[in-house]
């Protein structure tokens, strides 16, 4: 019963003060958010138009690359990438590469260089998942068999290592192939799997295992474009299960690849198990359907199989294909089930190389059959050796996060406002299609009769004073108008959920408390915008919600007075505290914010400490109503 309040009172707030039957539906019974990586939002795209739908692309566009850490995108240090270890094979070569993405942190794997193919070829970025060994993988006789007898696979060897398979069958057809790393597997161990991301300052600053692999496959793009033997205008991603959602996220984020045939993760329902597949603020109000259709006009190939993904065809490829046709190319997209559990076998690898050899321009004569080959073991793909050994100066997590906070720092110094702004919408996941204002009754507008067009909004929530009969008196004096509104009491998120303590699994899917605010004061300040004969609209609030509003809207708000409570968001120490926001701290807490209260005046009052924000007055000590008054009128 408590859950079912819980899920309850969300929803009222995040579905614009109506609970309807579907919202209600597509909470779990059982589950303490409306929202979870089993039961996701729905993408159901009803756009007017390809601009329509571009709008919607870009402000999603934005909020991954928020929730992934990359906004604005950190800066690019030298690669200084060693490839050694060539070993040769019939049509094609391997060897074994590691480069640093960022500063003591590096991407290991495999390079696949197709033989006796003249000029720069196209090259495709290989990530995989939660696959036993990764890259490393080799089957038992017995269980290669099965895979065999079961037709899942044709020869024992692509059993044995289906994933040497793939990249061996794309050299073959003329690509250069790089196979890499999954954090905590095979050559990149530094960071262990599913560890050193999972605390409310990594919330607080968006960092994250996914957001760093995302990084790594973003330096896995620059590596390959830098290679003498690649063609940088013919790159492609794929990958299957954990892999699947690097190719979604490689594709929505960078415009370079061309082609993406993400394999077993497009789906309307389970978005992704691990820590390595969520993070905070990324599938608030969307779904991998949406995320993947961010890769359009390019060519999208997907697959699906007896899993998570079995109704691709028919509840993923048909919203997809909505999106595509807006461009004029429903031809650029496709699906296709296999009655297989969870892989990416040879008959979904067949499925895979025709896409690629068709839009790649690989020349192969369709349907591309897999060619048998030679596994190499698994000990001769190892990166590190004696006489290459692990860096010195990798970097365990903790480390990687230093070096993480220290450029995000420097970054936000010289983001503009613009960006910072677009940063805000992403934490604050605004708006979506569910934050249009469907309130029955009207404002609650306290207006004068001799009333000059202009309206306070004043928010209050427990604890707080609104505005009493002299107060009102005072303003209606003035010839101002009142709208005062309660913040509806939100429960904090949960500890734990179903998948962990994480955060990506509670607020990678929901807003957190404090957001879910911000958006309700950003509605009615829309509202009281709307409103006939308005001519101007102020605001005055305690608490950072009412930052974050005024912080947010990008139209003009005369006067501001905010109450900071003496809070900022270094103050958040358990992931149960209603005020956390994800981002909060890499965009510089409310000081940061306060960068944005542009256009009209702004007064902090009760800061948590001394500070200087151009444009906008802060002080240290409370205001009193007669002051807060003062302030409103000048």
């Amino acid at each position: 019963m408590e859950n079912t309040r819980y899920a309850l009172a969300v929803m009222v707030f995040v579905l614009g003060m109506t609970v309807t039957t579907e919202a209600t539906e597509a909470a779990e019974p059982d589950a303490p958010l409306p929202y979870s990586l089993d039961k996701p939002w729905q993408f159901k795209p009803r756009f007017k138009d390809k601009a329509d739908w571009e709008r919607r692309a870009d402000a999603l566009r934005t909020q991954v690359l928020v929730a992934t850490g990359l906004w604005p995108m950190p800066e690019k240090t030298a690669l200084k990438p060693v490839i050694h270890g060539k070993i040769d094979r019939d049509e094609y070569t391997i060897e074994k590469v590691y480069f640093a993405s960022l500063p003591g942190h590096y991407v290991t794997g495999n390079l696949y260089r197709p033989k006796n193919k003249p000029g720069k070829r196209p090259a495709v970025a290989s990530p995989y998942g939660h696959w036993p060994n990764g890259r490393f993988i080799w089957l038992s006789d017995e269980d290669a068999k099965k895979q065999v007898d079961s037709g899942a696979e044709g020869t024992m060897n692509s059993a044995r290592s289906p994933l040497q398979a793939r990249c061996a069958m794309l050299a073959r057809m003329g690509c250069v192939v790089f196979h890499y790393d999954l954090l905590g597997y095979c050559d990149s161990t530094a960071i262990k799997h599913r560890e050193g991301f999972d605390d409310v300052e990594a919330t607080l600053r968006l960092q994250s295992q996914l957001g760093l692999q995302t990084w790594n496959s973003i330096r896995v793009l620059d590596f390959l474009s830098e290679l003498p033997d690649v063609d940088p205008q013919r790159l492609a991603v794929t990958g299957a299960s954990g892999g699947g959602t690097q190719s979604i996220l490689l594709g929505a984020v960078d415009p370079r690849p061309i082609v993406s045939f993400p394999h077993v993760m497009v789906s309307q329902s389970m978005q992704g198990g691990c820590v390595c597949e969520n993070a905070p603020l990324l599938r608030v109000g969307t779904n991998n359907v949406e995320l993947a259709c961010l890769f359009a006009p390019r060519a999208l190939g997907m697959g699906g199989a007896d899993d998570w993904t079995k109704a691709i065809e028919s509840d993923s490829l048909p919203q997809s294909k909505s999106v595509y046709e807006l461009y004029g190319k429903p031809e650029l997209v496709t699906a296709k089930h296999f009655a297989f559990p969870h892989n990416f076998n040879q008959p979904s690898r067949e499925y895979m190389y025709d896409w690629l050899n068709k839009h790649l321009n690989l020349g192969w004569e369709s349907p591309v059959k897999e060619k048998p080959f030679e596994p190499v073991p698994p000990e001769q793909l190892a990166v590190f050796d004696d006489a290459h050994p692990r860096p010195a100066d990798e970097l365990d997590a903790a480390g990687v996060r230093k070096v993480m906070t220290k450029a995000s720092d420097a970054q936000f110094a010289k983001v503009s406002e613009e960006d910072l702004r677009s940063a805000l919408h992403g934490i604050l996941a605004f708006p979506l299609a569910t934050d249009v204002i469907r309130v029955d009754d009207p404002l609650p507008f306290s207006r004068p009769s001799m009333w000059n067009g202009r309206v306070v909004v004043w928010v209050t929530s427990n604890g707080t004073k609104g505005p009493d009969e002299g107060t009102l008196r005072r303003l209606h004096d003035a010839k101002v108008a009142v709208v005062p509104i309660e913040l509806p009491d939100v429960p904090p998120m949960p500890a734990k959920v179903r998948r962990g303590t994480y955060a990506g699994f509670t607020l990678g899917y929901n807003r957190s408390p404090v957001a879910q605010q911000a958006v309700f004061v950003l509605r009615m300040l829309q509202a009281a915008r709307a409103q006939e004969s308005v001519t101007s609209v102020s605001l005055v609030g305690k608490g950072p919600a009412v930052l974050l509003a005024r912080a947010a809207t990008s139209e003009s708000v005369s006067h501001s007075v905010v109450d900071l409570d003496r809070f900022d968001f270094d103050q958040v120490k358990e992931p149960t505290d209603p005020r956390v926001l994800p981002g909060a701290l890499k965009y510089g807490g409310v000081f940061g914010f306060a960068r944005l209260c542009t256009g009209g005046t702004t007064l902090l009052s009760n800061a948590p400490r001394a500070a200087s924000v151009a444009g906008v007055t802060i002080q240290e000590a409370p205001l009193d109503l007669n002051s807060t008054i003062d302030a409103l009128l000048k």
